[in-house]
């Protein structure tokens, strides 16, 4: 039974589907594969397996949790049912924070294929990210019905693209491309685990819309196994086609994805990929912001943030003005990644780090909150998480310093006297 009456929301198991695929299969797709390659080498496979395998748990403790308290706040409604309100606002914070340096990466990952098919240089790629990212704001201050029903336009040509790249260059399979399989040892598998998080971490995100589907409580299970169905098909296929055919230039090809469609489709691999790069970021950075703007609407509405960003929590409304404060953040993330000349790898770790932390809260949350062998999904979600979190290391700082602000914020909060009280003081 749920923990509350499902809201009624707009979105069906189709457009759902598709929200949740644009969470998991964002630009992790473009850039990953060669960042994991130079990471671990053909080894990279073994990470890409155990991250596909710990999303089972993952996606299932998620669907559980947002089926039962079906609600905006996503994460943070969890985490506080569990350890209360300060656990939630730190957890609503990482997420919150984090997603302004995650759709500035995922901009421009895409908009860098974008000037590699159209032969610009990296003015034009900071322009066309520019662009991308604002695509992707406008999206969903129009709403999440319209995004809703373009996400499931764009996931469905983007998942025949791959697939098209995948069975044309999967004939090209060469085992002596997988000698020597671990170059770097388990460091490196452990190293490009971190790295590809980046591209695992979207069922946290989707938790957060949550209330928007006409009936949860029989949906969310559906869409999660569907989604989780997709991207195990789609990144298991990806992997072996980039370790097995690319071999070591995977690692040192700026656009591998580019190099796997040029098996079938030659000279126009490059525009195709193109398209592809714009799909998969606007797919990503849609999901992202609409649940990263309702959670920020839910965190004021609970006290975690000012409560003159509550406006819109409701299902079925656009939070504009939660929306806007993520949209300033992203700019200023995206400006700030492009004057310091931040690279992608280190973007990515930075954002696997805060939304490991994410995973690992709600996951314990839920093993708090669940029985029998949901809980225990839940336990080898957390325990699992928190291993491969161990090695992002110093990145890990991150997260912590976001806690801080989280908790430091509440202190003052609650030190500041309430309006009716300065009033009585006044009066006296």
């Amino acid at each position: 039974m749920n923990d509350r009456t499902p809201p009624h929301g707009s979105l069906g198991t189709a457009r759902g589907t598709a929200l949740y695929l644009g969470a998991i299969l964002g630009p992790g797709v473009l850039a990953l594969p060669g960042l994991a390659a130079q990471a671990a080498g053909p080894a990279a496979l073994v990470a890409w397996v155990a991250l596909l395998v710990l999303s089972i748990p993952v996606a299932a403790t998620f669907a559980e949790l947002a089926a039962r308290r079906p609600d905006a706040g996503g994460v943070a409604t969890f985490t506080r049912a569990a350890f209360g309100d300060r656990a939630a606002a730190v957890c609503g914070w990482w997420f919150f924070s984090v997603i302004p340096v995650g759709a500035s990466s995922a901009a421009l990952v895409g908009a860098a294929y974008i000037a590699d098919a159209a032969g610009l240089g990296r003015t034009a790629v900071t322009v066309i990210a520019a662009t991308l990212l604002a695509m992707a704001f406008a999206a969903n201050h129009i709403g999440l019905r319209l995004s809703g029903g373009a996400q499931l336009v764009l996931m469905g040509l983007l998942i025949a693209l791959l697939a098209v790249a995948c069975v044309a260059a999967l004939p090209h399979f060469d085992p002596a491309n997988l000698r020597p399989f671990a170059p770097h040892g388990v460091a490196g598998i452990f190293s490009a685990a971190a790295v590809l998080f980046y591209a695992f971490s979207g069922w946290e995100a989707a938790s957060h819309l949550s209330g928007e589907f006409t009936d949860p409580t029989r949906q969310l299970r559906r869409v999660t196994a569907l989604a989780l169905a997709i991207v195990a098909t789609v990144y298991l296929a990806l992997a072996t086609a980039t370790a097995g055919v690319l071999g070591g230039s995977a690692a040192h090809s700026a656009v591998p994805l580019t190099d796997l469609l040029a098996y079938g489709f030659g000279s126009a691999a490059a525009p195709l990929t193109a398209v592809c790069a714009a799909l998969l970021s606007l797919g990503a950075m849609n999901t992202f912001i609409a649940g990263a703007s309702r959670l920020g609407a839910a965190l004021a509405r609970d006290g975690a943030m000012p409560a003159s960003l509550a406006k819109g929590h409701e299902p079925g409304r656009t939070p504009h003005r939660s929306l806007a404060v993520l949209a300033v953040l992203s700019g200023t993330a995206f400006a700030g990644a492009a004057w310091f000349g931040l690279g992608l790898d280190v973007q990515m770790r930075a954002t696997s780090a805060v939304l490991a932390g994410v995973t690992v809260l709600a996951c314990a949350a839920a093993v708090r909150l669940l029985t029998g062998r949901a809980r225990v999904r839940a336990l080898l979600a957390t325990g699992c998480t928190a291993a491969i979190g161990t090695a992002l290391s110093w990145y890990l700082l991150l997260p912590l310093g976001i806690a801080v602000l989280a908790l430091a914020y509440l202190h003052l909060k609650r030190r500041r006297p309430l309006p009716h009280a300065v009033a009585v003081r006044q009066g006296a």
